[in-house]
């Protein structure tokens, strides 16, 4: 990236709101690898855990996401992010210290509440430090966050766990977050508001209008509504994927926490960080020719990811690979592919939605974004997983939550493809935005 509205400030900022997004996820995902010990502890069933982690911690993420957005389409953006992100660090340790499953419940409702003034805003900040040509590689660093996330949670998490205990990982992985706020508050700088949008160079004031307006607005953009529905689907696949797999490694190919967390974390974090990286680039360079490809790399994506995914959930436990020492299944050589394309959407979406929205009402409009796509697709996919898997049981016994993963999978990518095709005309109609 060779330009950017404040040089290699802008850079900065967009290394140290990835490391605040990183944190985010770590403090979200780690439930990945603490859901077998945790239910082990606390006695409740699959279902659960899956309301525990999924729907329970949307709905306060989504509904919140959307005063806070519009909070921070007037306020000052940075300061607002490094806020949220210190907030949700506290009640992460929090978690360690929980006493039952209700007090980790609320804990975790706390991590919600946090979180969802941390995404809505930073993408704000990025489309105000890039412009329209670069802003798929700049998505694509900062959409690095869920996938070092995944690296370190897991790594690190399953490691901690296994060896201290799943106290002990809650209250170790909130202390980076609390650094990153003061990095993110003291260190970089708040972008002007549509400094591209505009000839002049310079944000326009935010009009006083009503978030009925917004929404209103938000609902007629065909572009919006479908690109919503085909995110909501790859959501509620990706988060259901990453809470319940490592229970399934360990349930379906007798892992260890520990050896689960390192398989998911380098293997798959390293893969999805690789993915999402090549998507970014990939998308600048072939929209050049045509915009229509910040479409048609999600929808790649999402027709190589049904037969990876079906083939790494189905694949039965068989004599593992021994790699200096190590045991690990073979299905994971179709988890390293899957990792790779099952990210595609994200750095094409995020720079088509900062392309479709107007500069002040960015951060609200992915809260709304945020709102729908989180409480339907983080809400219910893990929830939706262990309900399935409790009710397979009887039929599949032990092998339930592997036939719960690739239903839920293929369906979700199935309908995904349907979703990105449909979003092809609605996005070459629209004109990209334009600050007032």
């Amino acid at each position: 990236m060779t330009q950017s509205a404040h040089g290699w400030r802008s850079h900065y900022a967009l290394v140290m709101l990835l490391f605040v997004y990183t944190m985010s996820y770590i403090d979200r995902q780690i439930m990945g690898i603490l859901v077998q010990p945790i239910k082990q502890e606390f006695g409740v069933s699959d279902t659960a855990m899956g309301l525990l982690t999924g729907l329970a911690f949307a709905l306060f993420y989504g509904v919140l996401a959307i005063p806070f957005g519009r909070y921070a389409d007037r306020a000052n953006r940075r300061n607002f992010v490094a806020y949220c992100c210190a907030a949700w660090s506290v009640m992460t340790g929090l978690c360690g210290m929980a006493t039952g499953f209700w007090t980790l419940a609320l804990a975790r409702m706390g991590v919600a509440v946090g979180e969802a003034g941390g995404g809505p805003p930073s993408i704000s900040m990025i489309a105000d430090h890039y412009p329209p040509q670069q802003r798929g590689r700049a998505m694509s660093v900062y959409m690095l966050g869920p996938q070092i996330g995944i690296l370190l949670g897991l790594t690190l998490g399953g490691w901690i766990a296994q060896h201290h205990g799943w106290r002990a990982a809650f209250l170790v992985m909130s202390v980076p977050g609390v650094l990153a706020a003061l990095l993110l508050r003291f260190t970089t700088i708040e972008p002007r508001r549509g400094i591209w949008e505009t000839a002049a160079g310079a944000g326009a004031a935010p009009p006083t209008e009503s978030l009925g307006l917004v929404l209103r607005d938000l609902w007629a953009s065909r572009a919006f509504v479908r690109i919503t529905l085909a995110v909501l689907l790859m959501i509620f696949a990706g988060t259901g994927i990453g809470i319940w797999t490592p229970a399934f490694l360990v349930r379906s190919h007798g892992m260890t926490l520990q050896g689960a967390g390192a398989v998911m974390g380098v293997l798959g974090g390293l893969a999805a960080v690789t993915g999402t990286l090549a998507c970014g680039w990939l998308s600048d360079v072939l929209a050049k020719r045509d915009r229509r490809w910040r479409v048609g790399v999600p929808l790649l994506g999402c027709v190589l990811s049904v037969p990876l995914g079906l083939a790494f959930y189905l694949m039965p436990a068989t004599e593992p690979w021994l790699i200096g020492g190590f045991a690990m299944p073979r299905a994971m050589g179709f988890y390293v592919l899957f990792g790779f394309v099952t990210v595609w959407w994200t750095a094409p979406v995020y720079a088509m939605l900062a392309e479709l929205i107007v500069p002040y009402r960015r951060a609200t409009a992915m809260a709304v974004f945020g709102l729908v796509s989180t409480i339907v697709g983080a809400g219910f996919g893990p929830l939706a997983v262990g309900m399935l898997s409790d009710q397979l049981v009887p039929h599949f016994g032990n092998e339930a939550l592997r036939w719960a993963l690739a239903i839920a999978t293929g369906g979700s990518y199935l309908l995904g493809i349907v979703a990105f095709i449909s979003v092809f005309r609605a996005y070459s109609q629209i004109q990209p935005a334009k600050a007032a």
